[in-house]
């Protein structure tokens, strides 16, 4: 048997807490880049020399959209981004707990004695919006 109900509600308002506490985020990911400028008498001419760099590369897809890439600076703005990066990975790690605590809590909720009724209608009005029929649908027996 797992967690009692109290015990789950209680996870779930810790969790909520945490999510509440997440700030500042964006999604992406940071690519680390070196370039040949080209130039045959520079250094990176020599096949041995990594290149120029590194270059910081943020880049996330949009939804329905490119995906857009910017480069960063390093120093204070990168570091800025990286936060942010991992803050966005605390984010959807919580979420995804919040929803798995949330479905063990429906199934460990017992079910209310008005379950039928409020499965049967669920906007809680009676009938189906008809007006009762003077005739009656079935003939007398």
């Amino acid at each position: 048997m797992g967690p009692s109900l109290p015990e789950l509600e209680r996870q779930r308002a810790e969790l909520y807490a945490e999510l509440a506490a997440t700030g500042d985020f964006r999604r992406g990911g940071i690519s680390e880049n070196y370039r040949r400028c080209g130039k045959g008498n520079c250094a990176c001419a020599d096949p041995a020399h990594p290149g120029h760099g590194p270059r910081h590369l943020w880049t996330r897809s949009t939804p329905g959209g490119p995906t857009r890439g910017r480069q960063l600076a390093p120093g204070p703005e990168l570091a800025k981004v990286r936060r942010e990066l991992a803050a966005h990975k605390r984010f959807v790690t919580l979420s995804q707990r919040i929803v798995e605590v949330n479905e063990a809590i429906c199934e460990a909720r017992p079910v209310s004695p008005l379950a039928d009724a409020e499965s049967a209608d669920p906007t809680g009005v009676e009938g189906g919006g008809s007006r009762p029929s003077s005739a009656p649908s079935s003939p007398p027996r």
